[in-house]
C-alpha cells in the first residue's frame, strides 16, 4: 500500500509523478531490468492538467 506521502502530493505537483516517485518500488515493480516505465516516459514532456494538484 501506499505511503500516506505518496498519495498527497502538495499543490502544483502532478499526482501521478508524486506517485512514482514516493510509491517507486511497488509502481515499477512489474518492469524489467533498466526498462522504462511508460507512464513516467509520458510525462517527461509535460504534465495532464487533470494531474495536478490545485
Amino acid at each position: 500500500m501506499p505511503s500516506k506521502t505518496a498519495l498527497n502530493p502538495p499543490k502544483g505537483e502532478c499526482r501521478q509523478c508524486w506517485l512514482h516517485a514516493y510509491d517507486s518500488r511497488e509502481q515499477h515493480k512489474h518492469l524489467g531490468p533498466r526498462e522504462d516505465c511508460p507512464e513516467c516516459v509520458a510525462h517527461m514532456n509535460g504534465h495532464p492538467a487533470h494531474l495536478i494538484v490545485r
